[in-house]
């Protein structure tokens, strides 16, 4: 029978799945000590975090960990794969934006705020060396490792829940982003695909079975704020520097891992219309929502009635 617990963490919901009740309790545990190496490691949002310290280090080399050095690998490898399109360097242009505190309070606020274009470096600027694990950012450049961090620590997450556990199976949801490690309970692991991570998992909606593999759901319909007049959202487009513009409202795509299932459905809502084809290029299953409420679906997309591959 699953069991399932829930809590807050990197200022959104965190819920933990297990196949057996018994062994529920150590993975949480595991994926508790997994967020709390994350949020020091890379969190934009703690003045002590290496990141933090990283982004005020222009200019020479930074030793990091090995978390910290993961997570830019795992940025500047979405960056290469999407030519671009999901960037670690929007550093700058997301906190101009206003995103620039924890989402709970910047949700809050709603002062007026004077929206301007910023030049986005381009992850090219970022000097990475994996084997001494040395990064060098030039002056201006600010990294911001939300999008594949979230993802990234999802995928750890599960993959320490899993080892903690030592049999059965553990699913680990971020806000959304969604990672599993070994194997699935009898009918697979039943997803509800929705636009808002924190809606119970009996809402309406449309119900995707997995096996194993990673499914994440990026939308600017949820973590957005307003300012004055204006409604932002934390989907940065690199080439304006600006909350993106596009036919997609949401994206949802199903991967091996997590990681490359939120590469995928963020890069969607940047690229706009040429999304459907570089996501058919790469085969992957995806839904897209429109900003009218129309959905259409790529590729081998699940029946909710038959477990996915």
């Amino acid at each position: 029978m699953l069991a399932v617990k829930s809590w807050k963490a990197l200022g959104t919901s965190v819920h933990v799945l297990t196949t057996d009740a018994a062994r529920l309790a150590a993975a949480e545990l595991a994926v508790h000590e997994t967020l709390q190496d994350v949020d020091l490691a890379y969190s934009r949002f703690r003045a002590d975090s290496e990141l933090s310290e990283l982004n005020r280090t222009p200019g020479r080399p930074v030793l990091v960990s090995a978390l910290l050095g993961r997570a830019i690998e795992v940025a500047l490898q979405a960056a290469r794969l999407t030519n671009g399109a999901v960037d670690p360097t929007i550093g700058t242009a997301i906190r101009v934006a206003g995103y620039d505190d924890d989402f709970a309070r910047i949700a809050a606020a709603g002062g007026p705020i004077a929206l301007r274009s910023v030049s986005v470096p381009g992850w090219r600027a970022v000097s990475y060396n994996a084997l001494s694990r040395t990064v060098i950012l030039p002056a201006g450049v600010e990294l911001d490792l939300g999008s594949t961090g979230k993802a990234l620590a999802a995928d750890l997450a599960a993959s320490e829940a899993r080892a903690a556990i030592g049999d059965g199976g553990v699913l680990v949801s971020l806000g959304g982003d969604i990672a599993t490690a070994g194997p699935a309970p009898a009918g697979g692991w039943r997803i509800l695909v929705a636009e808002d991570s924190n809606l119970p998992p009996e809402s309406d909606g449309q119900v995707v079975c997995m096996q194993n593999g990673g499914v994440a759901t990026s939308s600017t319909t949820v973590r957005k704020w307003r300012r004055g007049d204006r409604t932002l959202h934390h989907i940065i487009d690199p080439r304006t520097g600006m909350p993106t513009e596009g036919p997609w409202r949401t994206v949802t795509v199903l991967a091996r891992n997590c990681v490359d299932a939120n590469v995928a459905a963020t890069a969607a809502i940047v690229q706009g219309e040429q999304a459907i084809d570089w996501l058919q290029a790469h085969r992957l299953p995806a839904r897209l929502v429109e900003q009218d409420g129309t959905i259409h679906f790529v590729g081998p997309w699940p029946d909710p009635n038959e477990v996915a591959a």
